[in-house]
């Protein structure tokens, strides 16, 4: 698009609205944008074009600035777009400035019900100069058919963009290009063709030291603890001594971990394979998914390998049927991700048994005396609830979180129900199911009479399930007031909740348990 901006000749009435106004200006500069050179675009040029809008239009204003860099357009969850509107909630400007639509956001359908809906009710004007666009001008008409329509040709043209992108992937991985931005530890890209892999030989010999310990029969938290004695170096100081990045450990230092251990023993890369198809997306600048196995591509050989295929095969033998499998996120305990040891600071991790509880399995790998060696999970849940009550009360959110739960027993509530009723029509078609194979075999039809008894007996099973666990629910909301949060057992301990008003629980022992809450 040009870079010259028309005049339009204001009123009186609106220059005297222009003065003393608190403007916004967002800019967006996305990766594709970087890539195609596109000097139009940059952030620097979409300040120089905004701040000349602004000069000619307004006066004595007051201006802030928003900006993403290196973000997609096709989704609203960039950081400084984020700010930007959290800021709008906020009363904090009037007035958001843009260089076109498209630095805002692609998604067509988004930003339409910003334009017509959010930023008129919070009375915020938008102004979008290359479309000479203001709302100001709009009123009555925001939703016309140019606005929608430009809109509209930016997500299409990036989901076009999407699409281009992903087969130019896949045509060079098909090719036998490599083309992830990282090499993984072991290798690095050949100096003359960043398409392909070569040995690096120092990380090499770690990768052929932890796959000899394998086949010796050592188990990956054995390994782990023996590198450490040996002080041998972590993929992540290995990169840092090459200059290729810089970071800070958790604890005092980097240490194996047995989960680092086992990745390496499961990655075909060091037989000399490549995996690749492994996720799709659900649609432009959503999030991607991984695929089933099966369904991920595989070129054998696509360069030198660090460990012979038939060592890398035997050490998979010893890894577990469990190899690629998932669990779910209802498995998830709520602690989990949020429960870090006081010594180390790496996260704690369930030992499943009759009586539960969280050791640091990093204690196994550094041999550091002053990690968690045992808290009982449900000592832990009482602790966590115990002071979240008061860190509630304190704060006055009791009954507001009260009605957050009740609210959610509701929504479960409706669909248990709505599982109820689709378990019920089941049995129900079961039901004339069996009668129809009766009437057949009765009238000769079938020389054998095909019962569906015992799949009705287990519909029916599922249906006194659900029964009871809606009985259960409704139980949970009658107990429920709003003047109280805490309730018997430990059902508001989720990960909702951990979500909104805890960062971090830092255990060192039973006696002591630090909470760091959110905003503190």
């Amino acid at each position: 698009m040009s870079a010259k901006i028309g005049k339009i000749k204001q009123t009186d009435k609106e220059k005297a609205a222009a003065k003393g106004i608190r403007i916004a200006v967002y800019m967006r500069l996305s990766k594709t944008d970087g890539k195609m050179q596109e000097e139009s675009n940059s952030i620097s040029m979409q300040r120089i074009l905004i701040r000349k809008y602004i000069a000619s239009h307004f006066e004595g204003c007051e201006v802030m600035e928003y900006q993403d860099d290196g973000f997609s357009g096709t989704n609203f969850n960039r950081p400084g777009v984020l700010r930007l509107l959290e800021d709008a909630r906020n009363e904090k400007f009037d007035c958001v400035i843009v260089k076109d639509f498209s630095r805002f956001g692609r998604d067509y359908m988004e930003v339409g019900a910003y334009l017509e809906q959010i930023f008129p009710f919070l009375g915020i004007r938008f102004i979008s100069v290359n479309d000479h666009f203001d709302s100001a001008s709009y009123q009555g008409s925001i939703s016309d058919l140019d606005v929608n329509f430009k809109n509209l040709l930016y997500d299409l043209y990036s989901k076009d963009l999407s699409q281009k992108v992903k087969t130019s992937l896949r045509a060079r991985k098909e090719g036998g290009q490599y083309v992830s931005a990282n090499a993984p530890f072991g290798y690095e890209k050949a100096p003359d063709d960043r398409h392909m892999l070569v040995i690096c030989e120092d990380e090499a010999a770690v990768v052929r030291e932890i796959f000899a310990l394998a086949l010796q029969g050592m188990t990956s938290s054995q390994t782990a603890k023996k590198l450490n004695l040996e002080n041998v170096p972590t993929p992540i100081e290995f990169k840092i001594q090459k200059g290729k990045t810089s970071r800070k450990p958790k604890g005092d230092k980097f240490c194996w971990s047995g989960s680092t251990v086992c990745s390496i023993l499961r990655n075909p890369v060091y037989a000399g394979d490549v995996e690749y198809g492994k996720t799709e997306r659900e649609q432009a600048g959503g999030r991607n998914v991984l695929k089933a196995r099966e369904e991920w591509m595989v070129i054998r050989n696509h360069h030198a390998p660090i460990i012979a295929r038939e060592d890398f095969e035997e050490v998979q033998k010893s890894r577990g049927k469990g190899y690629g499998k998932r669990k779910g996120k209802e498995s998830r305990h709520p602690l989990i991700g949020r429960a870090v040891c006081g010594c180390c600071k790496h996260n704690l991790r369930i030992k499943e048994g009759l009586n539960p509880y969280f050791p640091c399995h990093n204690r196994y790998v550094t041999g550091l005396e002053g990690c968690v060696s045992k808290v009982n999970v449900m000592f832990l849940e009482q602790a966590v609830l115990f002071r979240l009550e008061e860190y509630l009360e304190r704060h006055n959110l009791a009954a507001e979180e009260s009605q957050r739960h009740q609210d959610d027993l509701k929504g479960k509530r409706v669909e248990l129900l709505r599982e109820l009723r689709q378990a019920e029509w089941e049995y129900d078609k079961l039901k004339q199911e069996n009668y129809e194979n009766y009437r057949l075999y009765s009238l000769g039809g079938q020389t054998e009479f095909h019962s569906c008894h015992a799949e009705m007996e287990k519909q029916r099973g599922a249906i006194g399930d659900l029964q009871e666990q809606v009985i259960r629910l409704d139980e949970q909301i009658s107990k429920v007031q709003s003047d109280k949060f805490i309730q018997e057992g430990d059902v508001l301990l989720t990960s909702e909740v951990m979500e909104r008003y805890i960062n971090k629980i830092v255990v060192y022992n039973e006696d002591e348990i630090e909470i760091r809450w959110k905003g503190l």
